[in-house]
């Protein structure tokens, strides 16, 4: 594999799922630090040629340029089957996890940016009515998973389903969701905190 380059802003919760997955993988990029505009996307037009969608996170690796954090985790997955499971029941539940923290769990994402850059107003109401469920879902998820015996998302270790939805999850307290409803999620944070490699970014909870 080539040098890796990643375009990158440091409070992007996207371009940190990739960060997070590099330290844990031990690989490293060439970070390019990018200026986004609030909602996340950059419009100039040297990015835009990187990036034809203006979308961030970016990996540029053996020469193609991979756009968006889930596309990007599973392009770094592919080939590591402690991360991606090569079998196909597992292999479908963990791409269902990744796909859910870029549809669904977005809505927390996107809480998350308006509380830090533009304020949350009451027409955000809607908004985090869904990202509450989606949490809520994840909640669920995990707490049948300990039940079960089980301490990670899909499997008896972490795959690329847990750093999807590490960040968004972790960092929901920056925008008013704490955490002590969701005793199932401290307890996975806990223990995503506790992999060898772990990097952390502002805002992610340190519970000791």
């Amino acid at each position: 594999m080539s040098a890796l380059v990643l375009y990158d802003d440091e409070l992007d919760e996207d371009c940190y799922r990739v960060r997070l997955f590099l330290s844990l993988l031990g690989v490293e990029a060439r970070r390019v630090v990018v200026d986004v505009v609030p909602g996340g996307e950059q419009d100039s037009a040297a990015f835009r040629a990187v990036s034809p969608a203006g979308v961030l996170p970016v990996l540029r690796m053996d020469g193609q340029a991979v756009c968006g954090a889930q596309a990007v985790l599973l392009a770094l997955a592919h080939g590591r089957a402690e991360w991606l499971p090569e079998g196909a029941a597992d292999f479908a539940r963990v791409v269902h996890w990744v796909q859910f923290a870029g549809g669904p769990l977005r809505a927390a994402l996107l809480m998350r940016r308006a509380s830090l850059f533009a304020g949350v107003g009451d027409e955000q109401s809607a908004r985090r009515r869904a990202a509450v469920a989606a949490l809520r879902i994840v909640e669920d998820h995990l707490a049948h998973r300990w039940l079960d015996g089980g301490q990670w998302v899909v499997g008896e270790g972490p795959t690329v389903a847990d750093i999807a939805l590490f960040p968004t999850v972790a960092l929901c307290r920056d925008w008013g969701e704490e955490h002590s409803a969701y005793p199932a999620l401290r307890r996975w944070v806990r223990a995503v905190r506790a992999l060898p490699g772990f990097v952390t970014m502002p805002g992610i909870p340190d519970y000791g």
